[in-house]
């Protein structure tokens, strides 16, 4: 049985308590910020100059519901 990939592509680093995380949905291709220091966080689209979210290529949809 095939594995089935995760929604995001994660991209992680931190330094003791904090992270920073930049998420890349596979099915819209738009890339996420996540902060968060100890019991705080937040999540939030990055965006361009012009204030348009940042979109790579999505990849092709492969019947995934999982979300990391």
């Amino acid at each position: 049985m095939a594995r089935k990939q995760k929604r995001f592509v994660v991209y992680t680093e931190g330094m003791g308590m904090s992270q920073v995380k930049i998420l890349m949905d596979r099915y819209t291709g738009v890339h996420y910020l996540f902060f968060s220091d100890c019991n705080a966080g937040g999540l939030t689209p990055l965006l361009d100059s012009a204030g348009r979210p940042i979109i790579g290529k999505p990849e092709e949809d492969d019947g995934c519901d999982d979300e990391e």
